[in-house]
């Protein structure tokens, strides 16, 4: 393993945050982001670090300080404010204490903060007090991991590290590793460091580059130990499909979303959907495929802090057919019902009557692993699911070169249990308040534009993963970008697809089925104009204006039925109609024909889907110019010809159509995002009704 630090770039961090927090701290950081940095070490939040300095209290006095990494910092770019400090003397005293439970423990923690609104500290923050040294850093460090997770684990990390690295066997988090380690540091004060079997690597020293550096050292050892061992077996490939992966996964995963779709209870809202982060590269689909397969996904994961992202076990599903949607349904909820079973054992056999959780816990696996398809891993976001995803990776690659080794052994089963029934674990998981469109997928076409972003972001603002689909993919990286920044990585993605070409379109929503899973709500919002009287309109103009707004509409509701059809959840269709519908104009009847046409098909499907739960309603929008930054396309077409016909300026059109309309109102395109999610978020019964988004427009009111 590479050594990263670098002595200019930590004399930046000093720079950077050395006038405020102190160079002991500003150091810390730096080193905490090298650990950070590297998948490893640590992923998404795992590991913790620390180091002892000072705090100046309201009497002037100099008061022994632990900085230690708060809940809900990443090492990855955590900065000074990222820790919490803590009264040190108060915290070391409890190490007088023969046994400390997690309540108070937990009240002992949040009451000896020095500042009441720091984040809590980390779970490991009295292994960090205990120990006498200023700097300690923490990770779980892959390697070190790979030789702990076999049978004769304990002797392979001490044949790979020698005298100088203490090492552990498993031990429970919270006080009883904080004795453990600082007892064994007692008996071996000059160790460079613990390595506790199927959970990590702690490293320590006077200065943060010492702490950092005898981590690399640490565990390039573990890299070279293992490499100058030659596997004695590898993974036996067992299975072969001619049909690519990725065709695979998009036909499984709509499928397989449903499955594990949770009842809410709720009449309005009658599941809570998983989001998908799906995976297939070489490694993954060598170790799907082999026949080791399934008894390597029942063995558990790599280090119990895992536990409670991939679950103690993933769902192998062996020879699953896919040519039959319904068939493929049945066999996947009868190995998802099987899971539940033996999940539910396994709590039952492993979990501590006295221990409580804060949330209980359903039956259903993270993490579905399928021959030929790979690695399909879930949770209540995007996010949840890519961390699952990349926990899951690692998993494989290291049981696959434990297995290579001599096989592979997880924490024992109540030690697991334990730590998945945390409750102070399970925090980490946060239960925020519910939006609107929590946990949904909703596709929009014609996405780049104006009130296609509009649509875009109000759905994001609801909770939903949006899929912004446009045939101009340039664009998509700004809507992308733009609902990113605000919502956060994974909040939306854009595919480049064209609405008046069936493969276009059904690749495009297959691309979001292997993205997120599927799709909940689609919104054909993909539209063009031209301007022209009847009597001088060109078929060939007729039928582009169609092709786009009628055939294209018709092409994503189409497909998305489909998609809908397999997931068995029902859904939302809501179709971006006109104003035109009720009340066209002049030279416009290319538009409006192409609108109307539209709106009949949307109302035919409403009464059509209706008994498979799949509303579809229409919104009516008028004259959305812009929002933000993006101008409206259609507008670009028509703006000059209808600024022409009324006398006035291109730039005086929109003062015009806010005072036409009754409520004398600027319509934007937030305006019609906000009336999709009113209608995708089922907060009333209805299905085949048409909502105007134009101030009132008296012509088009719906009749």
């Amino acid at each position: 393993m590479k050594n990263l630090w670098n002595d200019r770039d930590a004399d930046k961090a000093i720079n950077m945050w050395g006038a405020q927090w102190g160079r002991d701290l500003a150091l810390c950081a730096y080193g905490s982001r090298l650990i950070g940095a590297d998948p490893a070490l640590v992923l998404h939040g795992g590991g913790n670090t620390s180091c002892k300095g000072s705090v100046r209290n309201l009497f002037d006095e100099e008061v022994p300080a632990l900085y230690v990494k708060g809940s809900g910092a990443d090492l990855f770019n955590i900065e000074p404010a990222g820790f919490t400090a803590l009264d040190l003397a108060r915290l070391q005293r409890l190490r007088t204490l023969p046994a400390l439970a997690d309540a108070p423990m937990t009240n002992e923690l949040l009451a000896n903060r020095f500042d009441a609104n720091a984040p809590a500290p980390s779970v490991e923050t009295l292994l960090h007090a205990f120990l006498p040294h200023r700097y300690i850093d923490h990770s779980h460090a892959e390697a070190l991991l790979c030789l702990s997770n076999q049978p004769e684990g304990e002797r392979l990390l001490a044949a790979a590290l020698g005298p100088q690295v203490v090492i552990l066997p498993y031990v429970a988090c919270g006080f009883p590793l904080a004795e453990a380690v600082a007892a064994a540091l007692q008996r071996q004060p000059d160790a460079i460091g613990v390595a506790v079997a199927q959970h990590g690597l702690f490293t320590f020293g006077e200065d943060a580059r010492g702490a950092y550096e005898r981590h690399i050292e640490i565990v390039t050892a573990c890299e070279k130990f293992i490499a100058s061992r030659k596997p004695t077996r590898r993974l036996t490939p067992a299975y072969r499909c001619e049909t690519p992966a990725a065709e695979l996964a998009a036909r499984i995963a709509p499928v397989l979303r449903g499955v594990l779709a949770e009842k809410s209870g709720e009449e309005d809202n009658p599941y809570r959907r998983p989001i998908l982060d799906w995976r297939a590269d070489d490694e993954v689909l060598a170790f799907v495929n082999s026949a080791e397969a399934a008894q390597l996904a029942a063995a558990g994961p790599i280090t119990p802090d895992h536990v409670i992202r991939v679950r103690p076990f993933a769902l192998f599903v062996p020879a699953l057919a896919t040519d039959s949607t319904e068939d493929m349904r049945t066999h996947l909820a009868a190995a998802v019902a099987e899971y539940g079973q033996r999940y539910r054992a396994y709590v039952s056999e492993h979990l501590d009557p006295e221990q409580t959780a804060t949330a209980t816990l359903d039956l259903l696996p993270r993490v579905v692993l399928i021959p030929g398809a790979g690695a399909f891993c879930f949770g209540r976001s995007k996010r949840e699911a890519r961390i699952a995803a990349d926990i899951t990776v690692q998993t494989l690659r290291v049981q696959g070169s434990a297995h290579g080794m001599g096989g592979y052994q997880a924490a024992a089963p109540e030690h697991l249990c334990a730590m998945e029934y945390w409750s102070l674990q399970q925090a980490k998981l946060g239960r925020a308040a519910p939006r609107p469109l929590e946990r949904q997928v909703v596709l929009i076409t014609g996405g780049a534009g104006a009130i296609g972003f509009g649509i875009a972001r109000a759905c994001a603002e609801a909770g939903a993963h949006v899929v912004v689909t446009d045939i101009e993919a340039k664009r998509l990286d700004h809507v992308v970008a733009d609902i990113e920044a605000t919502y956060g990585p994974g909040s939306a993605t854009g595919i480049a697809m064209n609405v008046t070409d069936e493969t276009s379109v059904r690749a495009g929503f297959a691309e979001a089925c292997r993205r997120y899973g599927g799709v909940d709500v689609v919104v054909p919002n993909a539209g063009i104009a031209h301007v022209a009287a009847v009597a001088d309109l060109a078929q060939r103009d007729l039928e582009r204006v169609m092709n786009v707004n009628f055939i294209g509409m018709f092409h994503t509701i189409q497909e998305g039925v489909r998609v809908l059809r397999a997931q068995g959840l029902g859904g939302n269709i809501v179709v971006n109609s006109s104003k035109n519908v009720f009340g066209p104009g002049k030279d416009f009847g290319a538009y409006s024909a192409s609108k109307a046409a539209g709106h009949q098909l949307a109302k035919v499907s409403a009464i059509e889907l209706a008994a498979e739960g799949i509303r579809v309603n229409m919104i009516n929008p008028d004259a959305i110019f812009a929002e933000e930054d993006i101008e409206s396309g259609l507008w670009a077409t028509v703006g000059p010809d209808r600024a022409q016909s009324r006398g006035m300026k291109l730039d005086e059109l929109p003062e015009y159509y806010r005072n036409r309309n009754l409520l004398r109102v600027r319509v934007r395109a937030r305006h019609v995002g906000n009336a999709v999610v009113f209608l995708a978020s089922n907060q009333t019964p209805t299905t085949g009704a048409s909502i105007p988004v134009d101030g009132g427009v008296v012509e088009a009111f719906p009749r």
